[in-house]
């Protein structure tokens, strides 16, 4: 029996962070979505300083209210960074989280950010 319940364990762990891996994808494609929606309705013939802080603001409070917590104004315009410094969707590491992203965005240089984004995906980096 320890034979047995070891190999389904092993199938069930594997398929949890099968799954795990794919939600997280799924969350950090829908905010490079987010972003690029956002920039471009900024970009669409508006003052961006006080047009973008009045929307960002409104749709803080929106969002928040139907999806809860995580979507602030400072929040959003990490999001709309996001957008704006992966332009690329297809060049996105689906082993990477929302957070390895944050930590990237604070990285300037292209090149840098690009060579660590793959070291993290690649040596799979713990952001705990």
């Amino acid at each position: 029996m320890s034979k047995l319940y070891k190999e389904i364990s092993s199938i069930l762990h594997t398929a949890r962070a099968n799954a795990y891996k794919a939600v997280n994808f799924a969350m950090v494609s829908s905010y490079w979505s987010v972003g690029q929606v956002i920039v471009e309705d900024e970009q669409n013939g508006n003052e961006r300083a006080e047009y973008g802080k009045a929307v960002l603001e409104g749709l803080s409070k929106k969002l928040t209210a139907e999806f809860g917590q995580g979507y602030d104004v400072r929040e959003l315009r990490k999001i709309r960074q996001f957008y704006l410094e992966f332009k690329n969707r297809d060049l996105l590491r689906p082993e990477l989280t929302w957070t390895h992203y944050r930590i990237l965005l604070r990285v300037k240089d292209e090149t840098a950010r690009n060579w660590y984004m793959n070291e993290a995906a690649n040596q799979t980096w713990s952001t705990r």
